[in-house]
């Protein structure tokens, strides 16, 4: 078996070697789509970043009435803790509302002499909601709107931030969408390539490849090589395209944090660089078996 397999990689090294301009050509195709994957890859994890910490900023408040009881806030907000859509929730009590109001207004010397002629606190206790994801505030403002809370709250603010949560919906969805209609798209451009090289690899081999079938020669026998071929392409593809990548966030990096200051991206990119780097091989050599053994599946019919 050892020497069989030792055969096998020898005779797809060899097949490599053989058809090096055409190979060389293979490879560079490879490397172009594998960088577009890697550019993708980083591009959609950004943008992920980004978004979750737009999202992360966005809530719903419900503000109650000044005279609503503590005691039935504080039932609002153990309801609201138990929701499986809520993933944070903040009791803003009238008097931090009005230490707040007043450090918020510390230099505007009209405002702190109104809140000093006043007898007695104007703010009323708040409640700040953070959904788990951005589809669930329409079911968190929902709940909210039980006829039981009407008589203790004063409004709630979904119907201001809905605009901003469905544009903010609609570009998580159209980063995600699009980046998986472009990982597809070059992985089936990529395959394609791979497959035609094989396939060629095979037609001015035919009759080599006839000769062995005739000596007996096992299927494992005659499809090893150009599976091999095709591990040649993903790796060598993978390593370029690894390379080009690191170097292309490196250069971008400031640039990018230009545009998004809370964004290190060469950081990101350095922490999470045995992540990027396994997934390009993966994909790589991943596409170049396939497309070997499809091609001589069909092409040797074995």
């Amino acid at each position: 078996m050892l020497t069989t397999l030792s055969r096998v990689i020898k005779y797809g090294l060899v097949g490599f070697w053989r058809n090096g301009w055409l190979s060389t050509a293979t490879i560079a195709i490879v490397f172009l789509v594998l960088v577009g994957f890697g550019g993708l890859l980083m591009f959609n994890s950004l943008a992920n970043i980004v978004l979750a910490d737009i999202q992360d900023k966005i809530d719903i408040s419900i503000y109650f009435k000044v005279d609503a009881p503590e005691d039935r806030i504080l039932e609002v907000q153990r309801a609201l803790e138990s929701l499986p859509e809520v993933k944070e929730v903040e009791y803003v009590s009238r008097d931090v509302a009005l230490e707040t109001f007043r450090e918020q207004h510390k230099d505007d010397p009209t405002v702190s002499q109104a809140l000093e002629a006043l007898d007695e606190n104007p703010l009323a206790a708040a409640i700040n909601i953070k959904a788990r994801e951005l589809k669930d505030y329409e079911a968190i403002a929902g709940y909210l709107d039980k006829e039981s809370y009407k008589d203790i709250t004063d409004k709630i603010s979904y119907a201001q931030n809905i605009g901003v949560i469905d544009r903010l919906k609609s570009i998580k969805s159209t980063v995600e969408q699009g980046g998986l209609l472009l990982i597809i798209f070059i992985s089936l451009v990529a395959a394609l390539i791979i497959f035609n090289t094989i396939r060629l690899a095979i037609y001015s081999n035919r009759e080599e490849l006839a000769v062995m079938r005739l000596v007996g020669a096992s299927n494992f026998f005659i499809r090893g090589p150009y599976m091999i071929e095709g591990i040649i392409y993903g790796v060598v593809g993978s390593v370029m395209s690894v390379a080009m990548v690191t170097i292309g966030v490196f250069y971008a990096a400031p640039y990018v944090k230009i545009f998004v200051p809370d964004i290190n991206g060469w950081a990101y990119y350095l922490s999470n660089f045995f992540m990027f780097m396994s997934a390009q091989i993966f994909f790589g050599v991943g596409l170049g078996v396939i497309s070997s053994y499809i091609a001589v599946r069909k092409y040797l019919k074995i």
